[in-house]
């Protein structure tokens, strides 16, 4: 299955469908440090394009007669980190599901944070979806159920031509782990510490975590202990003695290879390390994908 990634990133989603078997023909993206990281870890070329602009991205995608077109419009209008509210940015969700109707490939993904299921721009995004004939598979997945140790919770709408709605659900729900996956269960011991510090969004919440659980989702900036932190009745362990994660421990949550090469400085890293699809995550999408035989009765 030949694909292209739309607002890849730095490369999770890439990276973990070509896990999957699903060949990666070229990628898309406007940020320059993510466009550097991308291309030194893939053979397949990357292009700097701004994707609001459908109608030229139409005719390029188009060259590529890919089966599946991927990818995840930026999310900080729609983000529980973020103001909650949809911007601007929210118009590229608009614009992806243009290109993905002009193009007309059989298969697509479209992922988000969970809560874009509910956003106005998602809401055009279907209609526009639904009136080319897709059928949807809408899915907030947790990816600690996908072999990820991170509970990190995104919607997945992966649309297929002349399709069923929930068409995929059967397929997923059969592959899903029955326990959550722990950082120590993927990593052992690695990073050498039981317990970690992962500053909160506000101090209400617990701020210090165990390997013997998933991690929190991993967002993309990573403050260390403050020094006026007193603590949380929900900690794990005492403050005191603990660390945050490193750039590498994060990525490595993330499900990222250690092999994977991180360019640039650290601010432009953390933020690609926390915007990234966890591979595994879009592996576990991508195996539903290639493994789905149609005819079989979507989950109720």
């Amino acid at each position: 299955m030949k694909t292209v990634d739309l607002f890849s990133g730095c490369g999770g989603l890439s990276l973990g469908l070509h896990s999957a078997g699903i060949k990666v023909l070229a990628a898309f993206d406007i940020w320059d440090a993510a466009i550097d990281c991308y291309r030194a870890n893939f053979d397949h070329p990357i292009y700097k394009e701004d994707l609001s602009n459908s109608k030229t991205m139409v005719d390029i995608v188009r060259g590529f007669a890919p089966d599946m077109i991927v990818g995840g419009p930026p999310c900080q209008d729609f983000s529980h980190a973020g103001k909650r509210s949809e911007g601007n940015r929210a118009d590229l969700t608009k614009a992806y599901a243009t290109i993905v109707t002009s193009v007309r490939p059989t298969w697509f993904i479209m992922e988000n944070v969970d809560r874009a299921q509910k956003s106005t721009a998602y809401e055009a995004a279907r209609a526009i979806f639904k009136k080319a004939g897709y059928g949807l598979n809408e899915r907030v997945l947790d990816a600690s159920f996908c072999g990820v140790p991170q509970k990190r919770k995104r919607f997945f709408c992966i649309g297929k031509l002349g399709e069923k709605d929930g068409f995929l659900n059967s397929t997923i729900d059969n592959s899903l782990s029955h326990t959550p996956m722990t950082i120590r269960e993927y990593t052992g011991n690695s990073f050498g510490v039981d317990h970690y510090y992962r500053h909160p969004r506000n101090y209400c919440r617990r701020a210090v975590f165990s390997i013997d659980e998933p991690s929190p989702t991993i967002r993309g900036v990573s403050r260390p202990v403050p020094e006026g932190y007193k603590g949380h009745d929900g900690d794990t362990a005492d403050v005191a003695g603990v660390r945050c994660l490193t750039s590498a421990e994060r990525a490595l949550l993330q499900t990222f290879p250690p092999t994977f090469k991180f360019i640039g400085v650290k601010t432009n890293i953390e933020q690609m390390i926390g915007n990234a699809v966890p591979v595994n995550l879009a592996a576990f999408v991508g195996r539903a994908i290639t493994s789905y035989q149609p005819g079989r009765q979507p989950a109720c």
